[in-house]
């Protein structure tokens, strides 16, 4: 049909994509999932123009707030393929509230942006409710956040997420790891798999070069690729606030892209290195398999993966036989994996 300038259809936002009555039927539909995480602390409603948040000042002398932002990465691809989309809310969660925890912040709130091409309510509310869950878990709060349809900016059935927190420490607490020194000793947190980082690494490997897919059972694995590689990544908050508490920890390092040997040197002072024994800890098999896969060299496989250690602590030697009862005592195993020597801001592995 010609079109005719003096008599021109009505185009609507809809015509265009963009289904706002759908977009706030779904927003009604995840309000509810923020409210349950919601702390003293805030001050707002879902849906306004920014999340208000107050500290309590009768907990803190001098709070200095520590925030951090991060996304879940190509770890969605396989969320897309195997419909599974609660979990990497609370990869996003965790990811973010580990880094943060590193300086001894304790997470405060938490805002998201959810971005797709065509909005599905149903997976909508699975993302949100596996990021309220993750919240809820480490005592902060979804205070808000953004969902946005873009038609023609991500393939349909696609989308991306992200995330913002927040935490609070007090300043004269702040670890920085000025306080690490020769001598003191490196535990390892192990990891629940990959976490969120090294995923298109591990895709190449397994679903280009093993031709696998996330239903492939492999007997190397005891299981199915997809179930592998969509192990939560694991918050180490609980664990690490009794360090903190416990005033025996110098330095952590939350073990991300970049494995142990680009984000170890990151809290390291001027002076020191690390050294890491390779075969002080248990290597889970999906990284033995991905580098067998691939041939793929082992200062590779270090600064992609974290190799079975999620988050890196250094301790005092004469504040060792502590840190580890603490650790025990909130169920986390720790393995001694290394110390601190004369060096300048690097990791040798031995």
């Amino acid at each position: 049909m010609a079109h005719d300038p003096s008599n021109p259809a009505s185009i609507t936002y809809a015509d265009a994509g963009v289904d706002i009555d759908r977009a706030n039927r779904t927003k009604k539909r995840i309000k509810y999932l923020a409210h349950k995480t919601f702390t003293r602390g805030v001050l707002s409603e879902i849906g306004g123009f920014g999340g208000l948040f107050s500290i309590d000042k009768t907990k803190y002398v001098d709070p200095v707030l520590v925030s951090s932002v991060d996304g879940v990465g190509t770890k969605l691809k396989i969320a897309f393929e195997m419909n599974l989309h609660h979990t990497v809310g609370a990869d996003l969660v965790n990811h973010c509230v580990n880094d943060i925890a590193v300086q001894g912040a304790a997470p405060l709130f938490f805002m998201d942006y959810l971005a797709t091409g065509k909005l599905d309510p149903e997976i909508a509310e699975k993302v949100v409710e596996g990021l309220a869950d993750a919240c809820k878990h480490n005592g902060c709060a979804l205070i808000g956040g953004e969902t946005a349809e873009m038609p023609g900016f991500y393939p349909e059935g696609e989308y991306d997420l992200a995330g913002f927190i927040v935490g609070v420490v007090e300043r004269e607490r702040i670890i920085t790891g000025k306080a690490v020194e020769v001598g003191d000793v490196i535990l390892g947190l192990a990891s629940n798999g990959l976490h969120t980082n090294g995923y298109s690494l591990a895709r190449k490997l397994l679903f280009e070069v093993a031709h696998y897919t996330p239903d492939t059972y492999v007997n190397e694995l005891k299981g199915k690729v997809g179930n592998e590689l969509m192990r939560t990544h694991k918050s180490y908050w609980p664990a690490v606030k009794r360090l903190v508490d416990g005033e025996c920890v110098s330095a952590m390092a939350h073990i991300t892209g970049g494995g142990i040997t680009e984000n170890l040197p990151r809290v390291l002072p001027r002076g020191v290195a690390a050294v890491i024994e390779i075969n002080s800890w248990p290597i889970p098999p999906i990284f033995e398999h991905m580098q067998t896969l691939g041939n793929v060299p082992q200062d590779e496989m270090l600064r992609t993966f974290n190799m079975g250690l999620g988050m890196l602590l250094v301790v005092p030697s004469k504040k060792f036989k502590k840190a580890h009862t603490l650790l025990e005592r909130a169920g986390e195993k720790a393995y001694t994996v290394g110390r601190i020597v004369k060096g300048e801001r690097r990791v040798m592995y031995t």
